[in-house]
């Protein structure tokens, strides 16, 4: 288990001690997260006199707004990535599918070509024998 790392970070002005198993940078992302979303509402019309619980929710409502919006695009780009996982699939099963076929094709090809040779060899024999007949006949006569 990795050892818990300490940071201090500014928030809204104010100096707080972070700690956590992740880095020190992921902690200062998340402060600066944290500060930039505070800017953000605090430029909205009428946060100065909202009470500070009411800002304090407001802060935490655009944060989950975010979060929610975030999982979303994750849950979104998962799901594309598991259509491709299931293309891929797809298409290496038909790849497969594909080279079965070729195999078989070739070794059938190779079968033909054997039987041509075959078939041309004794195509050459019936011409030689077809010769000696042709010239016996021719002798005799």
């Amino acid at each position: 288990m990795s050892s818990k790392n300490k940071t201090e970070v500014l928030i809204d002005g104010k100096i707080y001690t972070m700690s956590g198993y992740e880095s020190e940078e992921y902690l200062q992302r998340v402060a600066a997260y944290l500060n930039n979303k505070i800017s953000e509402i605090k430029s909205m019309d009428g946060y100065h006199r909202l009470s500070a619980d009411l800002q304090g929710i407001l802060l935490n409502l655009n944060t989950a707004d975010d979060y929610f919006k975030v999982k979303k695009q994750a849950d979104n780009l998962e799901k594309e990535l598991s259509e491709k996982d299931r293309e891929l699939y797809e298409i290496k099963h038909e790849l497969i599918s594909v080279q079965i076929k070729l195999e078989a094709s070739e070794k059938s090809l190779e079968t033909l070509q054997e039987e041509a040779n075959d078939y041309q060899k004794r195509i050459v024999q019936l011409e030689t024998q077809l010769e000696s007949l042709q010239n016996q006949r021719n002798t005799r006569n």
